[in-house]
């Protein structure tokens, strides 16, 4: 059928830039399949990590969660901005679309052999399902967008330069390191300022925050759903104290405080520059990460309670606290900030310490989790009521 006919069906049409300025543009079925997809592989490696903690091997562990993450934050934050600018919904975008939800699978197939072998081969072969299948759209773009065509490409070739080097790292006799993962994974990172150094692309700024906020609620519903996971399993087997009923409400009342945090304020008109944007959009990978880590604490934390752990409880009492601190600095610097001024912007600051030492006073992990709880509520309350403009 030709390219005409296709076209009169809305079964091909030219993937031209969207208007950045659009009203009422808001996330696409697709957008959110994409993202409900996504929750197999995080909600994976979440277990994993959970296992690695409570095994008593963090170290390794969290290393590893920290390369499967960013594998796949790195792979949504691509689709997410390009889908801002280009989404023109029509069958060849959405097949690319899931093409990429394919290649989500796959690396979500291939987590539990990362943490159990460090084998990362079915990881990189879902990588590359997932970025060759964004190469396609980028050329499209190049193609139907005359006037962005130069970054266009340079997104294009620059992905197919990166997935080049992966390939042959991690399938050559060269040992692959965590040293060669990040001087990679920086290259990746390198990527977008290289091809919108002189212009860029014309994303949406509501639909951004709104497609950030949306996968913010889903981490933190996978963190809560693992955290509960672990609560029935310790129900069911007549495990359940006093100690764990403190840890599930402390875990809960962290969880909503956080989910409060995020929406407190709206950022999207404070997105204004290039180099705030950036920061901003990379700046969450330390939130998702964080959210994510302290859903795999909590349910760690239970299993220590319940005596089927074989790490300290003052171990992971510190894992949590500082997941929280590190998504609370971060959420603080990114987007918390603008809404405060004078003094009021160094309250954070004070409460973290407080939060990072209540671990050396309460050695009981289930009211210390509660406790921890009880001073990130309060601070959120505090300056709700006394701090804001």
């Amino acid at each position: 059928m030709p390219n005409s006919q296709l076209s009169k069906l809305g079964w091909l049409r030219p993937l031209s830039a969207r208007n950045p300025h659009e009203s009422h543009r808001a996330a696409t079925p697709l957008e959110l399949l994409f993202d409900l997809i996504f929750v197999v592989a995080i909600a994976t490696a979440g277990q994993q990590l959970h296992h690695s903690i409570i095994e008593n091997h963090l170290a390794q562990g969290l290393t590893l969660y920290i390369v499967v993450f960013f594998a796949l934050w790195w792979a949504w934050m691509n689709f997410t901005w390009f889908a801002s600018a280009y989404d023109n919904d029509d069958a060849l975008y959405r097949v690319m679309t899931f093409v990429q939800i394919t290649g989500s699978l796959v690396v979500a197939a291939g987590i539990p052999r990362v943490f159990q072998h460090q084998n990362f081969d079915m990881i990189f072969i879902g990588y590359v399902i997932m970025r060759l299948a964004l190469v396609t759209q980028w050329l499209r773009a190049a193609k139907h967008d005359p006037e962005r065509k130069q970054i266009a490409l340079k997104y294009a070739f620059g992905i197919i330069a990166v997935q080049i080097l992966w390939l042959f790292f991690q399938f050559s006799p060269i040992h692959f390191t965590i040293y060669l993962f990040v001087l990679l994974a920086l290259v990746e990172l390198s990527i977008p300022f290289f091809a919108e150094t002189n212009d860029m692309t014309p994303w949406h700024r509501h639909h951004i925050v709104e497609r950030y906020g949306l996968l913010t609620i889903i981490v933190l519903g996978e963190s809560i759903i693992g955290c509960f996971a672990a609560i029935s399993d310790a129900m069911n087997n007549a495990l359940f104290s006093k100690e764990l009923w403190f840890l599930t409400i402390g875990g809960l009342l962290i969880m909503f405080t956080m989910w409060w945090a995020y929406f407190d304020h709206s950022v999207a008109d404070h997105l204004t520059s290039k180099k705030r944007t950036f920061i901003w959009g990379y700046g969450h990978f330390f939130i998702f990460v964080s959210i994510a880590a302290l859903g795999a604490g909590l349910a760690a934390a239970v299993d220590v309670i319940a005596h089927k752990a074989e790490v300290s409880s003052e171990l992971v009492a510190y894992f949590i606290a500082i997941s929280l601190v590190v998504y609370s600095g971060c959420l603080w610097f990114l987007q918390d900030i603008y809404h405060l001024s004078g003094f009021r912007k160094w309250i954070y600051p004070v409460s973290a310490a407080i939060v990072l030492s209540i671990p050396m006073f309460i050695p009981s992990l289930g009211y210390c989790v509660f406790a921890i709880a009880v001073v990130y509520a309060l601070r959120l309350m505090f300056s709700k009521c006394f701090l804001a403009k």
